[in-house]
């Protein structure tokens, strides 16, 4: 990841290997701001895209999309508890990096080491992708600490003083695909629904400019029809793309599904997919492969 080897005082390695207090703690003593960090993270050249789609790469998922998803978008992945959420987040970066896209990964639920334990059970997955910096993973709370926000609540303040974080990191490794995990846990500090929404519209703007495709994961309680797709009420308003995740009861199996149910800049299917989480990643097949019956209310899309 880095091309030119930094003064010995600055061995540090990557940020995304060390998320630890005394790591952030010498690095503000390196670096004035966090434009700063070019030097450990050269600026990778922007890719030529012939196409205006992000593959995805999970299997089914770019199907349904009809190409991708759009460049750009902010894409909310709103799914209960165990439905695939991160999984699905983390194939989504692994088919970027072994495109040789940048990559960047901000866990907020759970610390980096345990996030990058789990999804070691997976053969898509291989360490040395987060190692050379393909991957970057983030720990949340380590980055509240280097900020100096370590409290219950953000203000205003506090609020720009991580958007402008977030993105300077993503400016700098020249983030391609990026995946917060989660935005739930995230927002619970910002007690403002308006102050939610200035956020995620901001933050989801400025990563559009530098061209960074987002995916924000979501957690929920029901994924039924009349389910909310967030917990705040602001988050499907002000994404790009809702993708939902959770679990429905067939001939006594409780299956895992996925529906896109918003994405703006292309058609899609709005159909419910079977979801099998199998050692090659993310599998996506028709429900109707799986036993179930077609509903002619059309309630499992069309």
């Amino acid at each position: 990841m880095v091309n030119s080897k930094p003064p010995k005082s600055w061995e540090l390695v990557e940020i995304n290997r060390y998320s630890n207090q005394d790591y952030f703690a010498n690095l503000g003593a390196c670096f004035m701001n966090l434009s700063d960090l070019a030097y450990m993270f050269p600026m990778q050249p922007a890719g030529q895209y012939s196409r205006d789609r992000c593959i995805t790469g999970v299997h089914g998922l770019d199907e349904i999309l009809r190409g991708g998803i759009p460049y750009g978008s902010t894409v909310l992945a709103a799914g209960t508890c165990g439905s695939g959420k991160t999984t699905l987040g983390m194939e989504f970066l692994v088919r970027g990096a072994n495109a040789g896209e940048a990559c960047a990964h901000f866990t907020a639920t759970e610390p980096s080491v345990k996030l990058l334990e789990n999804i070691r059970q997976f053969q898509f997955f291989d360490v040395k992708m987060v190692d050379s910096g393909l991957i970057n993973v983030f720990d949340m709370d380590v980055l509240y600490s280097w900020l100096g926000l370590e409290k219950s609540s953000f203000d205003l303040d506090d609020v720009h003083s991580l958007i402008k974080a977030i993105v300077d990191i993503v400016n700098t490794i020249g983030v391609t695909r990026l995946v917060i995990d989660s935005v739930t846990t995230l927002c619970y500090k910002i007690k403002s629904e308006q102050l939610i929404r200035d956020f995620l519209f901001t933050l989801g703007k400025k990563l559009a400019t530098l061209g960074c495709t987002t995916i924000l994961i979501a957690e929920i309680t029901s994924a039924t029809e009349n389910a909310h797709w967030s917990s705040f009420g602001v988050e499907e308003a002000i994404a790009d793309g809702i993708i939902v995740l959770g679990d429905v009861e067939r001939m006594g199996h409780l299956l895992r599904f996925l529906q896109v149910v918003k994405m703006r800049g292309t058609s899609h299917s709005r159909a419910k997919h079977a979801i099998e989480l199998t050692p090659i990643g993310v599998m996506l097949t028709p429900m109707l492969k799986w036993g179930a019956v077609s509903d002619s209310s059309g309630k499992w899309g069309s």
